[in-house]
């Protein structure tokens, strides 16, 4: 998710755009077949839980991150780049991809069943008001998924370095109903994927990916 302006390319957003092209090319084509793994079996959650919901992904990127919910009955990624994310086919993904920030997410209250940020809370400036934006959109018994790199060193494009207690900052407007911290090897997707345990009593400051699952009371 990106907290820059809309007008011009700051260095922030020509970063991010460079990012994906350069995956596009690696890949041949952005892939998103292992979105569907981290939705539901990473989070211990059936295909059966999203049928029927409202979906909205926050910092969705190009990727079509929702395209595998078909059973939902709205599936929107919320992306300050949605529209030059174009370019990377995204008019061809069953899902709808929406212009706007994490910060003032684009949603009426309490309007979305689960709300998902995969890698995208470090990148945003302003993480607070995105945590106080999810509390918001999110109706009684909804569901928040978390997933994100932790002590990484702060970047332009991911200004913002998270520690382990920031499951804290979500309670107690939501509920944590789980938590698994792991090593961090090669990218907080692989990371979660192969399911490496942190080791604590190694030191705190080491690198590592928080996933986390929360319910709105």
């Amino acid at each position: 998710m990106r907290t820059v302006g809309f007008g011009g390319l700051t260095s922030k957003t020509r970063e991010e755009i460079d990012n994906w092209q350069r995956r596009q090319a690696n890949e041949g084509h952005l892939r998103n077949d292992w979105y569907e793994h981290f939705y539901t079996v990473h989070f211990q959650l059936g295909p059966d839980f999203y049928t029927g919901k409202r979906l909205l992904d926050i910092g969705c990127g190009p990727r079509g991150s929702l395209v595998w919910a078909t059973s939902a009955v709205l599936r929107v990624g919320v992306d300050p780049l949605a529209e030059s994310y174009r370019q990377f086919g995204t008019k061809d993904h069953r899902m709808s991809y929406v212009e706007g920030s994490g910060e003032r997410l684009p949603v009426r209250d309490g309007s979305v069943d689960v709300v998902s940020s995969f890698n995208s809370l470090d990148h945003t400036d302003r993480h607070e008001s995105v945590i106080d934006e999810i509390v918001r959109v999110l109706r009684p018994g909804g569901t928040f998924l978390l997933l994100v790199d932790i002590n990484h060193p702060a970047t332009d494009s991911e200004p913002v370095t998270l520690g382990w207690n920031i499951v804290d900052r979500f309670q107690p407007a939501l509920e944590l109903v789980s938590s698994t911290h792991f090593e961090h090897r090669g990218g907080v997707y692989q990371s979660a994927y192969k399911g490496t345990p942190f080791d604590h009593a190694r030191g705190s400051e080491r690198q590592g990916v928080l996933s986390a699952v929360f319910r709105k009371p």
